[in-house]
């Protein structure tokens, strides 16, 4: 059984069917985000600022005690060629998926001892397209942090990189035309990835999910 998980973005996409699958399997999710759940424990927090996304983590931990899981699910994306996309929003990217990443698992491995920590990268970590440097930058960069922490805490944390294709949320709502998926029915649902995401945290101690991709089975962008 599940105890307490660290979600971030568990407020909304893939973060928030984390939390209801973590709920579904007898866990507490506890969640980071910008924006409230509409249910469970939570701080309210901008990812992209590091330093605050560490008290948050502490604050949770003074509150609850250890984690069981750890699961970064928040992310973002700006479409665009590296000329279009203003500096600040291209670097915004990468604070928010790779340094807010390391962020939270650097402030929560002090209360993971035996446990399991799950980052969420992209199939745009392993595979490069045009008009997504900095999605690409900050998931391939997700994809190196994870393997060398796995390497860092072996035998002490649990660590599982997951690679998800394109999937069923609001992730795309704020992208023009040219830059939404042709067809949400070759996307998974969010809760098919979480389930996978959820699995990798039940392991029995001394078993390790390295790495799992995780696309529908007609993903446009893997392999």
């Amino acid at each position: 059984m599940l105890g307490n998980v660290l979600v971030t973005g568990g407020a909304a996409g893939l973060g928030a069917a984390v939390a209801q699958a973590v709920r579904e399997a007898g866990g507490t999710p506890l969640v980071l985000d910008k924006s409230a759940p509409d249910t469970g424990e939570f701080e309210l927090v901008d990812l992209a600022d590091g330093r605050a996304a560490e008290e948050a983590v502490r604050t949770l931990a003074e509150r609850h005690g250890r984690f069981s899981g750890v699961v970064t699910a928040a992310g973002i994306d700006r479409c665009g060629t590296l000329a279009e996309v203003p500096p600040d929003e291209w670097e915004q990217v990468v604070r928010v998926n790779l340094f807010g990443t390391a962020a939270v698992i650097r402030a929560a491995l002090p209360h993971l001892e035996n446990g399991r920590v799950v980052t969420v990268a992209s199939t745009l970590g392993l595979r490069a397209v045009s008009d997504a440097t900095a999605y690409c930058a900050s998931k391939f960069g997700v994809v190196g942090f994870t393997r060398a922490l796995a390497a860092e805490t072996a035998g002490e944390v649990g660590v599982t990189l997951v690679v998800p294709g394109g999937m069923r949320t609001n992730f795309f709502d704020d992208r023009t035309e040219q830059y939404r998926p042709r067809d949400l029915d070759k996307l998974n649902p969010p809760d098919r990835v979480a389930a996978a995401i959820v699995f990798a945290l039940s392991q029995p101690e001394g078993c390790e999910i390295r790495e799992l991709v995780i696309a529908h089975a007609e993903e446009p962008s893997w392999p």
